[in-house]
């Protein structure tokens, strides 16, 4: 007798490409082809099979069409990761509606503007969430859903035409989602992402993992953000593998049982998380006395306490972990240099909302230092006006490239060329190999008093590598380099309290800290690049969905 196992893993060893490239032909597939695999849950709940999420999903595809929505219309989600969501965003784009989903961190006026500029008809939105949109007027929204339940808070569903339910057919070319981005610079921009966007950037994922039905996804980041959509959501429903999600809060204090209970094989992640892990549990460790500090500094020992403490982490995060996904941002080169000497099975992607989201990566085991991988099979990558160190701003061509900015054809036309380049606002350059290394945002990009292009971000990278920062941030100020500083206060109290110099006035003895870290900071800088200035800030910097500082918040001409 034919074990049904066996062949859906031979079926599995080889890429999944759809024809046509829709979220709607994706959705139908898996559906169909891993009925009674187990699809979707939070943890510690029993998943419920890929059947039972196509009927959940079809469900609610019907009491949008009898609430009166018609293909092509907007349908928002409001809300923090759950099954439910899933549910929610395939009962839209598989009938040809398009999809909003609205970062949860956003404020009450952020929402305002994009259900009235997306011109949203429905919402679906969570307990959490719904004071964002009470006492607001939306006149265009006409039917709003609670999604934990599916239960309906306003409108009505004419439950009778649900019989007549036609599913309309969806084309690569129709628009599937539409993203509004919460960008370093301060615009939030509605980005047109069509079905085969997505659907392509998702498939071309094999590139750099291979998954199947066995595997096991922790989904942690916001589905709302286009890199956990594209790559811990879409991809893993595409073949067949189960996706678990956390009730609260993604703290210590839940992710920790929540690794332990479910053992990923699978994970994405942002830099910032890793490079907390790293400062608390290993560099913390490594730095405690004067004789681990010193055989530390030692390649060989280095690599031997980098080794024994990676089996510790990999315990940690459950024992089966094969993938452990990092982008948004660039992640710090000790960080890095920690988790290749570690084996730690980590990967390296990059890419923007506007690219859907996947332009390059380095799988596990393929990566090299700092640098953020070959391009995705199908996409090209150009270096535009390039300086002489070959750095230039990147330039995207491809089939997950956006078809542009929703009522915006003005800013589409300033990233989009004639030709369909997306010029992506980011620095960097390609090496011999075809790798490609990310300086940082052009608009970030601070210019020396001698014409030398200083990355902030690099400064960046060596502050928080200092004993008690958390993190920093580097502007220009009156021609000068100022690095903001968020310490750890309760331990660098302690600190300051042991300094052994005749000085009662606290804030004295923090500026003898302060230049003692400006001094060591400035050693490993280049004369260009020197600090002028160190603030301590006392509350943690305002950030976008990938955990990256919103730099404009604190500019001088902000703070004004």
């Amino acid at each position: 007798m034919v074990n049904p196992t066996n062949i859906i893993d031979k079926l599995l060893s080889k890429k999944i490409e759809h024809n046509p490239l829709t979220l709607q032909s994706l959705f139908a597939y898996s559906v169909t082809h891993f009925a009674q695999l187990p699809s979707i849950a939070f943890v510690g709940k029993e998943p419920i099979t890929y059947a039972e999420l196509g009927e959940k999903t079809d469900e609610i595809t019907r009491l949008l069409f009898a609430a009166g929505l018609k293909k092509g219309d907007k349908v928002a989600i409001l809300s923090q990761n759950m099954p439910n969501w899933v549910i929610a965003y395939f009962a839209i784009v598989s009938s040809g509606l398009v999809a909003v989903p609205i970062l949860p961190d956003f404020s009450k006026h952020e929402i305002k503007d994009v259900l009235q500029h997306s011109e949203t008809k429905a919402l679906f939105v969570s307990d959490r969430q719904i004071s964002k949109i009470q006492n607001s007027d939306f006149p265009s929204i006409t039917f709003v859903v609670k999604l934990e339940d599916f239960s309906i808070l306003k409108g009505n569903a004419n439950l009778s035409e649900v019989e007549n339910y036609k599913q309309a057919l969806v084309n690569e070319d129709d628009l599937a989602a539409l993203i509004y981005t919460s960008g370093t610079t301060g615009r939030s921009k509605g980005v047109m992402l069509t079905h085969r966007n997505i659907t392509w950037n998702a498939t071309q994922c094999a590139q750099f993992q291979q998954i199947d039905s066995s595997d096991v996804f922790l989904s942690f980041l916001p589905l709302s953000h286009t890199y956990e959509n594209t790559i811990g959501m879409i991809y893993p429903i595409m073949y067949g593998s189960s996706i678990f999600y956390l009730e609260k809060l993604p703290t210590p204090a839940t992710l920790l049982p929540a690794l332990e209970t479910i053992c990923p094989t699978m994970m994405c992640s942002v830099p910032l998380i890793m490079e907390k892990i790293y400062k608390t549990q290993v560099q913390s460790k490594f730095t405690k006395n004067h004789f681990i500090r010193s055989i530390y500094k030692t390649p060989v020992f280095r690599i031997i306490i980098h080794k024994i403490a990676g089996k510790k982490l990999y315990k940690v995060f459950g024992g089966r972990l094969k993938f452990f996904g990092i982008g948004g941002s660039k992640l710090d080169s000790r960080v890095e240099r920690f988790l290749a000497e570690a084996k730690f099975p980590y990967a390296i992607g990059y890419g923007l909302t506007e690219t859907s989201p996947l332009i390059a990566g380095a799988g596990v085991g393929k990566t090299k230092l700092q640098s953020t991988g070959i391009a995705l099979q199908g996409v090209d990558i150009q270096i535009v006006e390039k300086n002489k160190k070959r750095v230039g701003e990147i330039w995207v061509k491809g089939p997950n490239v956006m078809r542009g900015y929703y009522k915006n054809p003005e800013l589409t036309a300033e990233v989009l060329t004639d030709d369909n380049w997306f010029k992506t606002g980011d620095l960097g350059y390609l090496d011999n190999n075809g790798r490609l290394f990310i300086k940082g945002r052009s608009k970030s990009t601070i210019i020396g008093a001698n014409g030398e292009n200083i990355y902030p971000e690099d400064i960046e990278s060596v502050i928080n590598n200092q004993e008690f920062v958390v993190e920093s941030l580097v502007i220009e100020e009156d021609g000068f380099l100022v690095a903001k500083v968020l310490p750890n206060l309760e331990e660098l109290e302690k600190h300051i309290e042991n300094i052994r110099l005749n000085v009662e006035n606290r804030k004295e003895r923090y500026q003898i800290w302060m230049e003692n870290v400006k001094s060591k900071i400035n050693a490993r800088l280049n004369k260009f690049s020197q600090i002028k200035r160190i603030d301590i800030v006392e509350q943690p910097f305002e950030k976008t969905a990938s955990l990256k500082i919103k730099r404009f918040l604190y500019t001088k001409n902000k703070q004004k």
